[in-house]
């Protein structure tokens, strides 16, 4: 692997970890950190900021995401933490340090069952469960997605789980349940890639949002970026902001249930927490998503069984109400269209069920005074 790759992976690792890979208690009481990775600037290096410099020389990492890690103390000098504006010297030992040891990232097959909805010699489609992580990442390095179909291909030489070539061809938050692909070959990933980049495939999630959505439907625009102020979030910055990556969020009203609606999400771009991120936006975060407030009592009513009952809703559905329905795609090989559709998990339907309920018997009351 290319050693811009490396670094471009490690970042990825400790600045795009969400509650996805949250860090397990690998993390040192002390406050010890531990080096990732190193580079030794040439002798006839003129004065640069390091992040300018480590941007320069490292192709796929941003200048963002590199001020981000000095932000963080994990960009070193000579063993001490620097900050963006340090001015790198020839002969300046920079090291990435991050607060858990070097761990071995080769994926592991796992005996791990998998909801497999359609499968062939290309490509396999997965409903992932709420609560599982899609890909090893630091705090998660067993129990995932790929570790389970490691252990389902363990019989088809030509699959390697470690290969970038084949796997995953996107992914979805740890506790977002929903539809998934895998391509089993170079060719299929390669074909399937191209979909996806260039926004021809068919995605749609339905969500519970707080609020009550006046509009039928919408459309939201926004660039997507790290929160500089929490850096497991996302926020939404204007698109002339040059901040972030752009995204588009298109959502349509399915059912109203007074002080939260479901809706369906169309996305054009795949951001991380680009639903969540933009509903949050909007002044809808999504029902139980923690990250993004959607576990405060944001609308309703102040009477103890109200608060009650949003309380026993939190506890049915432990998570951001969001259910990867639909996924669309050209098949790599037939070039045939591929439609899926998964059921809701149950925990998201029982929670629809009980806002049906709840406002069914709002209603009548109010249509009995």
């Amino acid at each position: 692997m290319a050693e811009d790759n490396i670094f471009s992976d490690l970042l990825d690792d400790e600045l795009e970890r969400t509650e996805d890979n949250e860090r397990d208690d690998q993390n040192s009481s002390d406050g010890n950190r531990y080096e990732h990775w190193r580079i030794v600037v040439d002798a006839g290096q003129a004065p640069v900021r390091i992040d300018k410099f480590l941007a320069e020389h490292m192709q796929h990492s941003s200048r963002n995401r590199i001020q981000t890690a000095a932000d963080a103390g994990c960009i070193c000098v000579a063993g001490k933490a620097v900050k963006s504006n340090y001015k790198v010297r020839p002969g300046d030992v920079i090291t990435l340090m991050l607060d858990h040891p070097k761990h071995d990232t080769s994926i592991v097959a796992e005996d791990i069952p998998l909801n497999i909805v359609y499968e062939d010699d290309d490509l396999m489609v997965v409903n992932k469960p709420a609560g599982m992580v899609v890909h090893p990442g630091a705090g998660n390095f067993t129990g995932t997605l790929i570790n389970a179909v490691a252990w389902h291909m363990r019989d088809v030489p030509v699959f390697d789980a470690n290969n970038p070539e084949v796997g995953l061809v996107h992914r979805i938050d740890k506790d977002t349940s929903g539809l998934l692909v895998v391509a089993k070959t170079p060719e299929a990933k390669t074909a399937l890639g191209k979909q996806f980049f260039h926004k021809t495939t068919h995605r749609s999630y339905n969500a519970l949002v707080w609020g009550h959505i006046m509009e039928d439907e919408g459309r939201i625009e926004g660039n997507i970026g790290r929160d500089p102020k929490d850096r497991l979030r996302m926020k939404v910055f204007d698109p002339e902001s040059g901040i972030g990556k752009p995204a588009v969020t298109h959502y349509k009203v399915l059912e109203r249930f007074g002080y939260t609606t479901l809706v369906e999400c169309i996305l054009e771009t795949g951001r991380t927490h680009q639903i969540r991120a933009h509903m949050k936006h909007i002044g809808h975060p999504l029902f139980g998503d923690e990250r993004y407030g959607g576990t405060e009592i944001l609308r309703g009513q102040r009477s103890a069984s109200y608060k009650a009952f949003i309380n026993n809703c939190f506890k049915i559905c432990p998570r951001q109400a969001l259910h990867a329905k639909t996924l669309g795609f050209v098949h790599p090989r037939t070039h045939q269209q591929m439609d899926f559709d998964s059921p809701w998990p149950e925990d998201f339907a029982t929670l629809i069920d009980k806002w049906r309920t709840f406002i069914k018997g709002t209603n009548r009351m109010l249509n009995d005074q």
